[in-house]
């Protein structure tokens, strides 16, 4: 796998701000007939006009963390950048193909699909329309069948992410809990980016405290925010002091039971601290800035298909969001120092998988 390291302005928002404590695009229905990590722009949107289509998840752009920052990343690109921008939502995994061959079809440059579980339909339409560019968020083109030439796999290193937030997590828990250490996951689907995070963030959380309990559930939904509110207040009930959603907008739910219940949560992919004081902090991936470069790099005519561009701790790509203003300070100057060895490669070997 290709990996390429990219810059991002900033690293971190929480660390970096420790004392503090801290649509452009058109949006559409899937039934349309059958139908990066720089941040930084140089041409004030007097580059190369292309056209660069989005395919969201089933999640849509209200999830207020995945789809939602793809969409983020295109909306700046046309202001920053002058592309003409399009957004297909799919209300059903059914909806991939169609949407992503209609932007094909209409001859869009660039088309990005947001998501693991759009793998097949992405190589499936790759393959029909070998003179488009596609993009996939989440899911590796050296994975795919016939590793189209024309694919770029977007990845994220979510297990330091998770790592970072389970580390705080523990650190609180044992400072708070006294006998009652235990903390808790309620995951999506069982699909590598989910256990990506999970699992780092168990790591994480044992690095911090050895003792503690880690309880994780799946929803097996990503919308549905009853079933993951659900699942978290069954994991309070069983003594969880902090709950970390990595489930989209149905995770939003767990948050929810963690504020109704007046425990800790962790928010997933975007900075989450808005939902209110109850969020500790979210284990954050720059799903924007990476839409962002890649639609850059097929404007400026850099883009190459054929590979995988990962993002990590070390490159801004991944890291964590605000950190609650409840948190000690030597508490967050521990959690900057395991950000500092995260990123000069001083951590190694975080798990990647659940059993």
């Amino acid at each position: 796998m290709r990996a390429r390291l990219l810059v991002v302005a900033g690293l971190l928002v929480a660390v970096a701000t420790l004392a503090a404590g801290c649509g452009g695009g058109d949006d559409e229905d899937a039934a349309a007939p059958p139908t990066t990590t720089a941040a930084t722009t140089t041409d004030g949107g007097t580059g190369k006009a292309i056209k660069v289509g989005l395919v969201t998840d089933i999640g849509g752009l209200d999830d207020r963390s995945f789809n939602f920052l793809a969409n983020e990343g295109l909306e700046r690109a046309e202001e920053q950048l002058g592309v003409d921008g399009r957004v297909l939502i799919s209300r059903q995994e059914a909806d991939y193909v169609p949407n992503l061959s209609t932007l094909a079809r209409q001859d869009y440059d660039l088309v990005i699909g947001v998501g693991f579980l759009m793998a097949d339909a992405v190589e499936t339409v790759a393959k029909r329309f070998p003179d488009t560019r596609f993009a996939i968020i989440d899911f590796s083109q050296a994975d795919m069948k016939s590793k189209p030439k024309n694919v770029r796999g977007l990845l994220f290193k979510e297990q330091e992410a998770g790592y970072l937030a389970g580390y705080l997590a523990g650190l609180m828990t044992a400072l708070e809990a006294g006998s009652k250490q235990v903390i808790s996951s309620v995951g999506g689907q069982k699909i590598p980016p989910v256990d990506r995070y999970i699992a780092g963030f168990r790591a994480g959380a044992r690095k911090a405290d050895p003792k503690l309990k880690i309880l994780n559930a799946y929803s097996q939904d990503f919308v549905d925010q009853a079933k993951c509110k659900e699942a978290a207040l069954n994991q309070i009930a069983q003594g969880s002091r902090v709950v970390f959603q990595v489930a989209g907008n149905c995770g939003l739910g767990a948050l929810s039971a963690a504020k109704e219940k007046n425990v800790w949560g962790i928010g997933v992919d975007a900075d989450q601290s808005y939902l209110g004081p109850h969020i500790l902090t979210s284990a954050t991936k720059k799903v924007d800035n990476a839409v962002f470069q890649t639609i850059q790099d097929d404007q400026e005519g850099s883009f190459s298909g054929g590979e995988d561009v990962v993002f990590d701790v070390a490159s801004g790509g991944v890291g964590i969001g605000k950190i609650s203003s409840e948190v000690p300070a030597d508490i967050v100057s521990k959690v900057q120092s395991v950000q500092d060895d995260l990123a000069a490669g001083k951590i190694e070997n975080i798990p990647t998988t659940v059993s």
